[in-house]
């Protein structure tokens, strides 16, 4: 049986919408207001989507549960499989005592809290989303900056801010790549546009990062060399995506503002160094952070040691990334299992869609390409260079799953959540009403990519939910289709550090389990702010500066 997606069910948007809206308010309160665990929350979050797709909107209860079950096989590969490999990373690290020795040499380049946080959180983190995406620069860098002695909530929080900046172009341009694929926009002018609009967030969010860690007066104590940070970035994220293409738009600008930070800091320093590990505000709130780490002089050899495991991952990640070895895993096992009872059994409808169009679900068990795979291999290699042996290793990965039970269980019931909202068509109905917002439609357009990436937790799935519908919006109110296909994936960034799964990511990452709501609650008006500006620069392109839209190669 072929079911039609429905987006009025009700013949009355703001009664539909409400109802749409329900299930991600559920989730969100009971997280972020209520303080219940969240693993329940999206428990809760998820059990009325169920009733919302199947008594108001009219789905057969046996494909929401099929589409329920089918997002949650999602959440386990590939989200769920980088947080565990990443954390079994982590953990071996710290038993071993190298995580010492690699925060020490961190303190040897800068023992300054706020340029550890330029160096990691933006340059380091920017490089893993080019990279990999999908959750791990968070994963990666909020890891380090707790061991280096950051409160479980900066070291969440500001994780989540840095990476914003990155993510339109992060996986080597998937989010881009996915969206001229799937709704025919040309790569290339996507591509150009978004590198218009981003590289003036690359350039403001390494000050936001600081001021929202230290405050105004902090900032501006480093701003020579925050503006080097967000320059050095900025200027090869515009150069590369208008002349170069999306895949290493992340990679390349993550070096280049990595290196040219480190350099800079040979030549200067602050006056003052600041050492505080809390945020500004939460000094007694956010978790016990650890001492400073002490300057502790270690030989060439041991420094290597430490390195070699992140140096591995680093190689790991890049190269797990290319798409040759991808198509080459994949080739050697990447078994699909379309799914019963829904796969192109679901019509989407216009106005979302030019014609009917059946929605595809098919599970691909690319375990071998997964990113999660890489980093697994990078660990144990990395432990066998920590002089793990392989029964330690075997051990310390059953703890790893263990710590993160949780966590696996709260990425898996977020994503069967974000999954059936979109076979369900409530998030599309959100989608509309953004869309009936007329002349300012750049601005609410921009927020509907912001939701997209909130819902999803993910840039490219915002790019597929919403992208076609900002070109036939764009169309009929006479706007550039290239302006607001590159819009939503602008606006999405900048839900990036609300969305369930990366919250839960950098609760796992931090070890600051159950602390989901607080890391929501701070990072909340942080991503509505960014947004709003994405959204104003866009308008400002829509109607007072049209030469920005002009197509250059």
């Amino acid at each position: 049986m072929v079911w039609q997606q429905v987006y009025n069910p009700f013949g009355n948007m703001v009664i539909s919408t409400l109802l749409a809206a329900v299930p991600v308010v559920v989730m969100l309160v009971a997280l972020g207001f209520l303080h219940i665990k969240a693993h329940i929350a999206a428990g809760l979050g998820l059990l009325a989507a169920v009733l919302v797709a199947v008594f108001a909107y009219g789905m057969p209860a046996s494909m929401a549960g099929t589409a329920a079950m089918y997002g949650g096989f999602t959440g386990l590969l590939p989200i769920g499989w980088i947080v565990l490999n990443i954390i079994f990373l982590q953990q071996l690290a710290e038993q071993n005592g190298s995580f010492k020795i690699l925060q020490a040499s961190l303190s040897g380049i800068t023992d300054d809290r706020r340029l550890q946080l330029l160096l990691i959180a933006f340059c380091f983190g920017a490089f893993f989303e080019g990279a990999a995406g999908f959750g791990t620069p968070v994963a990666v860098t909020a890891g380090i900056l707790i061991g280096l002695g950051f409160s479980p909530l900066a070291a969440s929080g500001l994780s989540l801010i840095a990476n914003t900046a990155p993510v339109a172009f992060g996986a080597l341009g998937t989010p881009v790549i996915t969206l001229a694929k799937v709704h025919g926009y040309d790569l290339m002018e996507v591509t150009a546009m978004i590198g218009r609009q981003l590289p003036f967030f690359s350039l403001l969010v390494p000050f936001w990062l600081i001021w929202a860690f230290a405050g105004r007066k902090a900032m501006m104590e480093i701003w020579p060399a925050i503006l080097v940070t967000g320059l050095s970035f900025a200027i090869p994220q515009y150069l590369v995506s208008n002349f170069i293409g999306p895949e290493l738009v992340d990679i390349i600008a993550a070096i280049v503002s990595m290196v040219s930070l480190i350099l800079f800091l040979r030549v200067w320093q602050p006056k003052k160094i600041w050492t505080s590990p809390n945020l500004k505000g939460h000094e007694t709130d956010g978790g016990e952070a650890k001492a400073p780490v002490a300057i502790v002089k270690y030989s060439r050899a041991e420094l290597i040691q430490a390195w070699t495991p992140w140096a591995i991952l680093t190689v790991f990640v890049f190269v797990w990334g290319l798409p040759p070895v991808k198509n080459f895993l994949n080739n050697i096992f990447a078994p699909k299992f379309p799914i019963d009872g829904l796969h192109n059994l679901i019509m989407k409808m216009p106005p979302v869609v030019p014609t009917p169009h059946p929605e595809a679900a098919v599970y691909v068990l690319n375990l071998l390409s997964a990113t999660g795979t890489g980093i697994l291999l990078a660990a144990i290699i990395g432990a066998l260079v920590m002089k793990y042996k392989p029964m330690e290793i075997v051990r310390s990965f059953g703890r790893t799953f263990w710590l993160v039970r949780y966590s696996l269980m709260t990425i898996v019931l977020m994503l069967g959540l974000g999954t059936l909202t979109r076979f369900s068509g409530t998030d599309t109905t959100l989608g509309l009403a953004f869309a009936n917002s007329g002349v300012f439609y750049p601005f609410f357009g921009t927020l509907m990519g912001w939701l997209g990436v909130a819902m999803t937790g993910s840039d490219t799935a915002s790019n597929v939910l919403f992208g076609g519908m900002q070109r036939v919006a764009a169309d009929q109110l006479g706007l550039s289709p290239n302006l607001m296909g590159a819009a939503n994936s602008s606006g999405g960034v900048m839900g990036k550090m609300i969305d369930a799964q990366s919250i839960v990511v950098a609760s796992t990452a931090t070890r600051w389990f159950n602390h989901e709501g607080d890391i929501l609650r701070y990072v909340f008006f942080h991503s509505i702010a960014l947004a709003c500006l994405v959204g104003i620069l866009v308008t400002l392109q829509a109607y007072v500066f049209p030469f920005t839209l002009m197509v250059v190669h």
